[in-house]
C-alpha cells in the first residue's frame, strides 16, 4: 500500500529523498534526460520553502520515497478562483506501473479541495502516453473552450539559461 504524505522541506530526510526524485525524474527522456543541473540542487530546497503558493507530497511504500508530486497556486480569472496546477509528478522507475501516481493526482485533488480551487491543471509531453493514460484515468482531458478552436498548447520563452 502507498500513502501520499505532504512534503516538509525542513526535514533533512524528507528533502533529500524528494531532491533525488525530482533529479531521477530529470535524468528520465520525459524529464529531459540530464539532470538536474548544480545550480539547482543547491538553491531548489531553500528557494522552494521561501515560496507560499508551493504545494508538494512525497509518495511513500513504507519509509521509502517512491515518487512526489510538486504543484503552485495559480488564478482562473475566468472562474474568478484559485487553481492548483500540477508542475511535476515523478515515479521512480523501480516502481512505477503500481498507480502510484493515482495516489498522487488524488492528494493534490484534495489539497486543491482544501485551498478553494475550482481545477487542477497540468502539462504533458505529447507522446508520454503512460502519463496520458495516468491523467485520463485521474479525469484530466485538454482544455478545450470551444472545439472549433483547438485545444489549449503549453509554450515556452527561456529568459534565462540555468546558473552553474
Amino acid at each position: 500500500m502507498f500513502a501520499a504524505i505532504p512534503l516538509d522541506l525542513d526535514d533533512p530526510q524528507q528533502a533529500s529523498a524528494w531532491l533525488a526524485l525530482l533529479d531521477h525524474y530529470a535524468r528520465d527522456p520525459m524529464g529531459g534526460g540530464s539532470g538536474l543541473s548544480d545550480y539547482a540542487r543547491r538553491h531548489l530546497v531553500g528557494r522552494l520553502r521561501q515560496l507560499p503558493g508551493f504545494h508538494a507530497a512525497l509518495a511513500m511504500a513504507g519509509d521509502e520515497a517512491v515518487g512526489l508530486i510538486n504543484c503552485f497556486a495559480g488564478f482562473s480569472t475566468f472562474a474568478a478562483r484559485p487553481l492548483l496546477n500540477i508542475h511535476d509528478i515523478v515515479v521512480h522507475s523501480a516502481w512505477r506501473g503500481r498507480a502510484i501516481a493515482q495516489v498522487l493526482l488524488d492528494w493534490a485533488a484534495r489539497r486543491a479541495g482544501e485551498l478553494g480551487c475550482c481545477k487542477l491543471t497540468l502539462e504533458v509531453l505529447a507522446n508520454n502516453e503512460k502519463a496520458l493514460a495516468a491523467y485520463a484515468r485521474a479525469g484530466f482531458a485538454p482544455y478545450v473552450l470551444d472545439p472549433q478552436a483547438g485545444h489549449a498548447l503549453f509554450l515556452q520563452k527561456i529568459l534565462m539559461e540555468d546558473a552553474s
